[in-house]
């Protein structure tokens, strides 16, 4: 049976600062075939000086285009998408432009307040109440999504165990099947009438 295909897409630090991906890795490369894209290489992003400041800018100034352009160009073929702050907005926005997704999971996913087009497949989002980046309500009702928010988690939730443990068991879901219970046959009663 061939394993459903997880594209999975890096926030703005890709690799450099990413170990915490290894833990989605472990528990989902049993059931899923998974892409990883590091976004900052897939924006073309090479600055010398690694600094919050500086990588945001070069996501802003084009490096979201540029890797939503290569993600076009490199996705072809249905598969779910599990993507981390800028890389929902990436993902997001590369549906949008024909990238073909059987669902979408965001996790703290920035700049998609600024939306007006919702994405075309079955889409999970998760924010930290305490995430300054989150949707308002009025944004998330007027694009028909529905958020979940977890209590007492910020913007980088999604390195922390619990969320990891989370947001796999949700991913799994979609690909585990539970094995149907064998019923026992019924056995027909036969009745003889006695005459």
């Amino acid at each position: 049976m061939a394993s459903e295909r997880l594209v999975v897409l890096s926030d703005m630090w890709g690799a450099k600062k990413g170990m915490w991906i290894t833990s989605y890795l472990a528990y989902l490369q049993q059931y899923y075939e998974i892409e990883y894209y590091d976004i900052q290489q897939l924006a073309n992003i090479d600055i010398l000086i690694n600094t919050e400041k500086n990588i945001h800018s070069e996501f802003v100034n084009g490096g979201i285009a540029a890797a939503v352009s290569n993600l076009v160009k490199k996705e072809t073929k249905p598969a779910h998408y599990l993507a981390f702050s800028t890389g929902g907005t990436i993902a997001w926005k590369a549906n949008l432009k024909g990238v073909p997704m059987k669902s979408l999971y965001t996790i703290s996913a920035t700049r998609l307040r600024k939306e007006v087009e919702r994405v075309d497949c079955n889409v999970q989002m998760l924010y930290g109440d305490k995430d300054l980046y989150k949707p308002s309500v009025k944004w998330s009702e007027g694009i028909g999504v529905n958020p979940e928010i977890i209590e007492n988690f910020g913007h980088k939730m999604y390195s922390d165990q619990k969320i990891i443990q989370k947001v796999c068991k949700d991913l799994l879901a979609k690909v585990i099947v539970p094995k149907p219970q064998k019923k026992i046959a019924e056995v027909p009663v036969l009745t003889k009438k006695i005459s």
